[in-house]
């Protein structure tokens, strides 16, 4: 597995890193405890040093199978984990009170057995608590060892430049994929200028890419894809038209539609990383896969000609979600 630099001062890791959240919930049925250990076992032995988890994944649980599955491995690793919902649960509100910040730590460092968070992430922008304030927070822990890298997700230009004023931000997690390129404009050429690093969540469109979903496609009764407006029925069969231009593409290249979703976010940036998630093996190996597959220039601008004109159709959040983002 190649390796990349989480920015300018981040910690190495693989180039594709593991989404670690519907492992146990979002996506339908989790998989059971000793069988989603046993997958983030197979994804190290696989070359991936990444993974992603928060303590609203769940809640809590998907931190204590993170911990279990990585406490052989832990030293060769790089683990993110988040606060920043109150009580942990993303549907209470957001609290990123400096108290509340130290206590999560102690609480995910507990789930997670380890003594350090590798990456420490501020899950959604809290307006009622100044970014400087929990820039600040999250730099006593680092100087208290049990943090090492400050993180934001989702925020917005002035939100990084303030955070990264008080103390570096190591990395921003953020929606990055084929279907929603919002970043290209602002926050890109900011975290290339301040030397962040990005961490693309849903880089496969939350599997609509990879052509697995289609609009007759029947989602379980707890997925939370049920919950966004873009995958409607209707938006799904609107957006189509996209898989539909990925799949033709990813015939060219030799490849799968999600390896070349994913192997053109690694060719935007040397410093971005990926996090796909998963639950099967083969999708797992799928996916990282494509961190072999080299886009060049004409390959990318292929891609830019055939996706042109294509009209993404619906919001990805409803909008009590939405006002969460972009802060």
């Amino acid at each position: 597995m190649q390796k990349r630099k989480l920015g300018r001062d981040g910690p190495e890791v693989s180039a594709i890193g593991l989404g670690c959240m519907g492992l146990s919930v979002a996506y339908g049925t989790a998989l059971a405890e000793d069988d989603a250990v046993r997958f983030i076992g197979a994804a190290f032995d696989r070359g991936v040093t990444f993974f992603d988890t928060a303590e609203a994944y769940g809640p809590f649980t998907n931190e204590e199978v993170v911990g279990a599955a990585i406490a052989p491995f832990r030293d060769q690793v790089v683990v993110a984990t988040k606060f920043g919902f109150k009580d942990g649960v993303d549907s209470g509100g957001l609290d990123s009170r400096p108290d509340t910040i130290r206590s999560v730590a102690e609480a995910s460092l507990r789930r997670l057995k380890t003594d350090r968070i590798d990456l420490f992430y501020q899950h959604r922008v809290d307006p009622t608590v100044p970014i400087e304030d929990v820039a600040g927070a999250v730099g006593d822990l680092v100087q208290a060892g049990k943090v090492r890298h400050f993180g934001l997700s989702e925020a917005g230009p002035s939100t990084i430049g303030r955070a990264h004023a008080v103390y570096p931000v190591t990395a921003l997690q953020s929606e990055y994929s084929l279907w929603h390129r919002e970043v290209e404009a602002e926050i890109l050429p900011l975290l290339d200028e301040l030397g962040i690093g990005f961490v693309p969540f849903s880089p496969l469109g939350r599997g609509f890419l990879t052509g697995a979903i289609s609009a007759e496609t029947t989602l379980a009764a707890d997925d939370f894809r049920r919950r966004l407006p873009r995958f409607s029925e209707e938006n799904r069969r609107c957006n189509a038209a996209l898989v539909t231009a990925i799949a033709q593409i990813a015939i060219r290249e030799n490849a799968t539609s999600a390896q070349i979703a994913l192997a053109w976010l690694l060719a935007q940036k040397p410093w971005i990383v990926p996090i796909p998630g998963t639950t099967k093996l083969h999708r797992l190996d799928e996916n990282l896969a494509s961190a072999t597959l080299a886009l060049e220039a004409d390959d990318l601008r292929g891609i830019e000609s055939a996706l042109a004109g294509i009209e993404i159709h619906g919001e990805r959040y409803p909008a009590h979600l939405s006002r969460m983002t972009g802060q």
